[in-house]
Formats: C-alpha cells, sequence, structure tokens
C-alpha cells in the first residue's frame, strides 16, 4: 500500500477514535445526579404544600359520628362519577368518589352543592363539618378526605412515559422518575421542566438534577396533576438526523474502496 492511502486509512481511523473518547468524556459528565454533592447533611426545609382541590379531582369523603345510622348517608358518593385510574405499574382501576364538576363544586348528600375547587382538603372538611352541625344533622361529625386520583405524568427522556398514581399523596420528583424507568442516557438532567396549574395559571419551573439546591426546592415534592417533562440532549437529536445516520455507513464504504483501490494498484 502506498503511503498516502495509508496516511488516509490512519486518519480515518484516529478520527473515529476521537469521537468515541470524546463522546465517552462528555456523557460520563452528564448522566451523573448531584455531581456536585460531597458527604454532607443538607436540613430537611422543604415540606410538601398541601395542594389546592381543583376541577375534575375526584375524592373520597368519609363521614363519622357517634350515631353511625345517621352517617350512613353521607358515605355513598354518586356512582356516576366513577373514573378509571391509572396506577404506577400501568394498570388501571375503576373507583367512584365525588366528581368536582366543571363549576368547582361537588354534590354532597342533602347539604348539595358545595364549593371544592380552591380550597385544601382542611378547609373543605372544615365547611363540611360547619354545614352538618350548623342543619343539626351530626354531632361532632369526623370528616376524612383524601384524593382517588392524586397523579403525575411523566414525558420525555424517560425509560417509560406513564403516568403515574400517588396513593400516599406524596411523591417526590424523583420518586416520579424512578417509577417511569428513570431518565435515559440522553436525558438533560440539569434541564428538568415541571409544569404546576396554579388558580387557573400554569407555571413552568426548570430543575437541575445536577445541583444540590434541588433539595431545598419547592419542586422537590410534586403535587397532584404536575406534568414532568425530560428534554433530549443534543447527541439525541443528531442521531435522528439522516445524515448522522449515513454517516458511519459512508465513512464504511469509503474504507472499502481505498482498500481495494490500493489492492489494484499494488
Amino acid at each position: 500500500m502506498n503511503l498516502s492511502l495509508k496516511n488516509i486509512l490512519l486518519n480515518i481511523f484516529f478520527t473515529f477514535l476521537s469521537l468515541l473518547v470524546f463522546t465517552a468524556c462528555v456523557n460520563s459528565r452528564k448522566v451523573v445526579y448531584f455531581n456536585d454533592v460531597e458527604d454532607s447533611v443538607i436540613p430537611t426545609e422543604v415540606k410538601a404544600i398541601e395542594p389546592l382541590i381543583q376541577k375534575n379531582d375526584l375524592l373520597s369523603i368519609s363521614v363519622s359520628s357517634l350515631n353511625p345510622e345517621a352517617s350512613k348517608i353521607f358515605n355513598s358518593p354518586n356512582e356516576s362519577d366513577a373514573q378509571s385510574v391509572n396506577m404506577a405499574a400501568g394498570r388501571s382501576t375503576s373507583v367512584s368518589g365525588y366528581l368536582v364538576n366543571s363549576d368547582g363544586y361537588i354534590q354532597f348528600p342533602i347539604l348539595g352543592n358545595i364549593k371544592a375547587a380552591g380550597l385544601t382538603k382542611k378547609q373543605l372538611r372544615d365547611e363540611i363539618s360547619k354545614n352538618l352541625v350548623n342543619r343539626k344533622l351530626l354531632l361532632d361529625p369526623i370528616i376524612n378526605i383524601r384524593y382517588l386520583n392524586y397523579k403525575v405524568t411523566v414525558l420525555g427522556e424517560v425509560a417509560h412515559p406513564t403516568v403515574v398514581n400517588a396513593p400516599s399523596e406524596k411523591i417526590t420528583l424523583l420518586e416520579a422518575l424512578g417509577l417511569a424507568g428513570d431518565l435515559t442516557i440522553y436525558a438533560k438532567r440539569h434541564n428538568v421542566m415541571v409544569i404546576r396549574e396554579e388558580e387557573g395559571k400554569k407555571i413552568v419551573k426548570r430543575i437541575n438534577l445536577n445541583s444540590k439546591d434541588f433539595f431545598t426546592s419547592p419542586y422537590y415534592y410534586l403535587q397532584s396533576n404536575d406534568i414532568v417533562y425530560v428534554e433530549p440532549d443534543k447527541a439525541k437529536v443528531a442521531s435522528a438526523n439522516p445524515a448522522r445516520q449515513w454517516l458511519p455507513l459512508v465513512f464504511s464504504g469509503l474504507t472499502v474502496v481505498i482498500v481495494a483501490m490500493d489492492r489494484l494498484l499494488n
């Protein structure tokens, strides 16, 4: 083989080798969570903020008192409010409860329409209890309220995009990502988007999972109906480019041509 062909082949080889080394170095830096966190104790300053009830929420409301028979009528939610709830493992189940309608009200037995949207569970509990006592329907009622559709949606560069149901009504961003199969190697860990609706407005927040500041962020805990979107990095976008996909084939074909020409010349 003449010297020029050898130089061409060596240049191609070292170009590929350099690309592989560079790619490996970049990926190793980007796929690490919290790479600025050393052994330390981080104060737990972030509390799970009680979310406000929203329209289309499905609530479980149970009422008890010293008179079980008088309480029984308030523990029969409308069966027409049954909805299918997605579970974390991809399963779904049908549950019935009190549906917050498009006007923000629930239809409660005897008491009729009660405003629920915009209230916390504690505020709604106090409102129902006050009405029951004022109308002399129950004495010292105990009201328990739970969400039946407490869920977050995880989309983008995760192994399994999904809707995650949280029966405990408490879930962190890391737990949601774990239930979605974790981030892929192409995910932007420094730019995870959380979309949250509050008081009729959508709030968009960018989260950096490479920073220890995340542990004290108000978005450490997710709220019901939050949407988490993980953006792909430039490597993933470039890999989807048809020209990038054909590049290895072009280089392979070029190598074959060079080898064939060398044998013919020799």
